[in-house]
């Protein structure tokens, strides 16, 4: 099954494991003792990492969004605009995405996201991801000057999401082959 843990750290193996069953056989499936088993450990270790099964899949879902959300940070940390921090933004996106085919089928396949397009909402549940590319969308609107409806906001934020989103599903495909790298900037994925 998993790759078999050689005491490393075991939370982020049982974590790994967890994905690689749930994207396997679904979230029924998952259990702290199959977890163990797929890192060759004692089906008691994990109890000194999760309390139970419901714990497990909150860390799982954590700990990717938190890789995933420090990823689009270090991309837009140095953009010298908001066009700039989008385009890459985006292009960590996909990048991430295309080395964790893993990660998007759990979190885009079997978990809810909770992201309030419209412009003017904001709930505390939102995806840290989503919070992140609105903030940087609200700031293109501004430095460019760009006055549109609330309801063409929201439309073209979609749009700006979509792509992304659909390159990064198109990425974790298997059977896709292409003649490019996903991290390749000269590929001008996102221009």
């Amino acid at each position: 099954m998993a790759d078999q843990y050689h005491h490393g750290n075991l939370r982020q193996a049982l974590i790994d494991a967890g994905i690689k069953i749930i994207n396997e056989s679904g979230e029924d499936a998952l259990s702290l003792r199959k977890a163990a088993a797929a890192c060759d450990v004692s089906h008691a270790a994990p109890y000194a990492h999760f309390k139970d099964k419901e714990d497990l899949l909150d860390a799982i879902k954590n700990s990717v969004t938190d890789k995933f959300t420090g990823e689009l940070e270090a991309a837009v940390k140095d953009a010298g605009s908001a066009d700039e921090a989008l385009i890459a933004m985006g292009r960590a996106y996909i990048s991430f995405f295309s080395h964790n085919p893993d990660y998007y089928l759990f979190l885009f396949g079997k978990q809810n996201i909770s992201a309030h397009l419209q412009m003017n909402k904001e709930n505390k549940d939102d995806y840290p991801p989503f919070l992140l590319l609105r903030k940087y969308y609200k700031k293109h609107l501004k430095e460019n000057g760009i006055k549109i409806s609330a309801e063409e906001q929201e439309i073209e934020l979609i749009k700006t999401w979509s792509i992304v989103h659909g390159m990064a599903s198109i990425a974790c495909m298997k059977g896709v082959k292409t003649s490019f790298d996903w991290d390749d900037p000269d590929a001008r994925l996102i221009t």
